[in-house]
């Protein structure tokens, strides 16, 4: 059954729990006892939070892969800090779906100074910087907010700022050498607030007194995602050490991550000339080592395109939460970091399965013989629960089965209630000190599923004739049955007559009508849901 699920390559070599986020631990831990001179005793992990739109599943994942990187080296023994780095401060580039479309008159100005349209926080980037705390926070996730914003307000960022302006030229051919944008070979790779209109990326920065730290600059036309940004002609200058402006991202990841001490962050593929970028200007500008880096896949739609903010495609954490477990999510972003994965709600179920297979390896319920690959997916489902497992197993009932008795479920409250606790009691999921109680936040995400979907997308599995014959015959007699019993007594008889053995039969009936392996008596359950129904699904499966 472990082949049915793709947790990533076993290494064979076991390090901490075991998984992929234990190894390149050891390489944060290695990076860092290697730095010569004074540094910090704290491992600090960062992930960026976008604040341009609402966030949503790529960006939640940031947040948790680093915090998973902050659990691995406390693991390890070390004390370590997950930073939340809110770029508040970038342009607003794009109303992006879902949007009040009166914020177009904003566009090009920083997020942070963009009204907020719901009336509740101070701008934009406020509101939508709270949503994603909200969300990792609601994860369980622990991590210290950092704001662009106010790091530039304030000044701290200013020494940075101050180093690589000192050193343009370099910057400039830096930028050139690892991403052959010519650019900042003629302007300064900051880009000021102007005064007059308030736009960001329309100010080319023209020289930097070291002095006075002010930033000369002129508004001017440019041409950003395909739309032109009109300038107003200004010419002012910005000072470096208030929220005037910021540094482009070409060098701006170096400079947080210098003043922050940081030790560790993943970045998608991207980006990857950008990190080069930065970790270039680490070296030759900032005399900093750069932080240990992983890269990532992004998660893409059911059509193969990037999830977005702005292409307005997004599955929110928030959606997430409503048809499965914040462990369920969690492994989203544990379960490996290479190649890209097509999502879709629809897999959300499919998440919930493989979250109640770890748990079954966790507890001995499913055995695994090669002890490494047992340590990583043991160490898999740890992480999942933030290293913190529960003392016992779930009762595990397959989502389909649960969205399919919520579907046929009386519609009041209360005899809803006794309708699934009775079935299944019936089918054997509440024994012994299992109570119903045990199994209603699941029973909570199946309602929400029904609500919205009506019913679980079908499995469709390929058959070969005999099954296709088997499955035929099945057809046939439960267009007639009438009792549970009839149900039961013909999933025999259709595997005997087509020589296929009863419990292999009944495996495959499993699979076609609940997407398990295992479940309940086949016949209540077929009487329960309907003959109709499961017809309608076993005819998919040989048209």
């Amino acid at each position: 059954m472990s082949q049915d699920f793709d947790f990533g390559e076993d290494t064979g070599e076991v390090i901490g729990r075991g998984t992929w986020i234990d190894k390149l631990a050891l390489d944060v831990l290695n990076r860092k006892d290697n730095l010569k001179g004074d540094h910090p005793e704290i491992i600090r992990t960062e992930s960026g939070l976008g604040a341009s739109g609402f966030p949503h599943i790529g960006s939640f994942a940031d947040a948790s892969r680093a915090y998973a990187f902050k659990l691995a080296i406390e693991d390890l023994g070390r004390k370590a800090e997950f930073l939340a780095f809110a770029d508040d401060l970038d342009g607003f580039r794009k109303v992006p779906e879902g949007i009040p479309p009166e914020l177009k008159e904003h566009l090009g100005k920083p997020v942070s100074m963009v009204p907020d349209p719901w009336g509740c926080h101070d701008s934009f980037g406020q509101h939508m910087s709270s949503l994603l705390n909200e969300t990792i926070k609601e994860a369980g996730i622990e991590f210290t907010p950092v704001s662009a914003y106010n790091l530039y307000k304030t000044g701290k960022m200013a020494p940075q700022v101050r180093k690589i302006l000192n050193k343009a030229e370099l910057a400039g051919q830096i930028v050139y050498d690892t991403t052959g944008q010519e650019k900042y070979l003629e302007v300064l790779p900051y880009h000021a607030i102007c005064e007059n209109c308030g736009k960001l990326y329309t100010t080319q920065a023209m020289s930097f007194d070291d002095k006075k730290d002010l930033v000369e600059y002129h508004c001017r036309d440019v041409e950003i995602g395909g739309s032109l940004q009109e300038g107003c002609s200004h010419h002012g200058f910005a000072n470096i050490n208030k929220a005037e402006g910021k540094l482009n991202w070409k060098v701006e990841f170096a400079a947080r991550w210098e003043l922050q001490q940081v030790d560790f962050e993943a970045f998608g593929k991207d980006i990857f000339e950008s990190v080069t970028c930065n970790d270039e200007v680490c070296k030759q500008i900032l005399d900093y080592e750069p932080p240990t880096h992983a890269r990532y896949e992004m998660f893409l739609d059911k059509g193969g395109s990037k999830i977005s903010k702005s292409a307005g495609n997004v599955i929110t954490p928030q959606v997430w939460y409503k048809y499965g477990s914040p462990q369920s999510l969690a492994l989203l972003t544990y379960k490996r970091m290479a190649g890209s994965r097509n999502l879709a709600v629809e897999d959300i179920p499919n998440y919930m399965k493989e979250i109640d297979f770890l748990e079954n390896v966790y507890f001995g319920k499913i055995k695994e013989g090669n002890q490494a690959r047992k340590r990583k997916l043991k160490g898999l489902f740890e992480y999942c629960w933030h290293l913190n497992p529960p003392e016992k197993a779930s009762i595990q009932v397959p989502y389909t089965l649960l969205v399919n008795l919520v579907a046929v479920a009386p519609k009041t409250e209360t005899e809803r209630e006794d309708f699934l606790s009775s079935r299944l009691e019936e089918y054997g999921y509440l024994r012994g000190e299992s109570n119903f109680e045990d199994i209603k936040e699941r029973i909570h995400y199946a309602e929400n599923w029904v609500a919205d979907f009506e019913q679980m997308e079908e499995v469709t599995i390929k058959l070969n004739d005999q099954q296709k014959s088997a499955i035929q015959s099945l057809i046939k007699i439960l267009e007639s049955a009438e009792t549970a019993d009839d149900i039961q007594t013909a999933i025999f008889e259709s595997a005997r007559n087509n020589d296929i053995q009863p419990r292999d039969f009944f495996k495959l009936l499993y699979n076609l009508l609940l997407n398990t392996d295992r479940g309940p008596k086949l016949g209540p359950y077929i009487h329960t849901i309907g003959n109709k129904q499961v017809i309608k699904t076993l005819k998919k499966n040989i048209s």
